[in-house]
């Protein structure tokens, strides 16, 4: 169990507690601090009973936040929204296969039927110049991505909260603003529900390529840049996406159980 100022983890997968190592994540809201630390499994008390995941706000992320790392270098973890596949590609790169998107408007899901290339959904920039847009898509989680030419124009801690709660995502939202580099690059900064600013997504990484490549933008394989890293993207034929990037201990933490 992770105590956070806005937030509590605890986990309860049988999955999880039968793993080798188990690495968690929590992101400080507001302040994008993001914590990741590995455990031994001896570390983690698996006699305890407790609901896998809760995030502050009634609304918690199906994927987001908790990776796993086993000694052979293939693992699947279940997930509320699925089965993720996961292989050790080097000493310190994963890659995992993330599955379909969902495009149909229930499934993201929306309010009601909408064009999900452009919701056309209202944003204001520092300088109250307006911009009319937003990309729908569900790749675990429900998000709304919105492509700018500059990131720096727009402050997502004002407009992320709002846009969070927008009154066409019944089960809220992430939110993204990305930038178009180039047909193999997207930079981007993130707003996860019920969390906040934060320094990486995984799935906001991989909706943002999927709603650039739908929208003939990039390639089927893009790096996106966070502010302190790169994930590499990848849509195959099948529309199957993958996510790989590096994974790195960032802070030790505490975990009383």
């Amino acid at each position: 169990k992770i105590k956070g100022k806005r937030k509590m983890m605890m986990i309860n997968d049988p999955v999880i507690l039968k793993l080798d190592y188990v690495s968690l994540a929590q992101e400080n809201s507001y302040a994008g601090e993001n914590r990741r630390e590995f455990y031994k499994k001896t570390e983690i008390d698996s006699s305890r009973n407790s609901p896998r995941k809760l995030r502050s706000g009634r609304t918690g992320q199906r994927i987001c936040g908790v990776s796993l790392e086993k000694e052979r270098n293939k693992i699947s973890l279940k997930t509320a929204s699925g089965v993720l596949n996961s292989k050790i590609i080097s000493e310190k790169n994963v890659e995992t296969e993330m599955g379909k998107p969902k495009f149909n408007w229930r499934e993201i899901p929306l309010i009601k039927e909408l064009d999900i290339n452009n919701l056309k959904i209202k944003i204001l920039d520092k300088s109250n110049k307006e911009l009319i847009g937003g990309v729908a898509v569900n790749i675990g989680n429900p998000h709304l991505i919105f492509f700018v030419n500059n990131l720096d124009l727009f402050n997502l801690e004002k407009i992320g909260p709002k846009l969070e709660k927008h009154e066409y995502f019944p089960e809220k939202c992430n939110v993204t603003l990305a930038k178009i580099i180039n047909q193999e690059s997207i930079k981007v900064k993130v707003w996860e529900r019920s969390a906040g600013l934060t320094k990486a997504c995984g799935t906001a990484a991989c909706a943002t390529a999927i709603a650039a490549e739908r929208n003939g933008l990039v390639k089927k394989e893009t790096n996106i840049k966070f502010e302190q890293g790169d994930l590499s993207i990848s849509i195959d034929k099948e529309n199957i996406v993958r996510m790989k990037g590096p994974v790195s201990n960032i802070e030790k933490i505490k975990i009383n159980i």
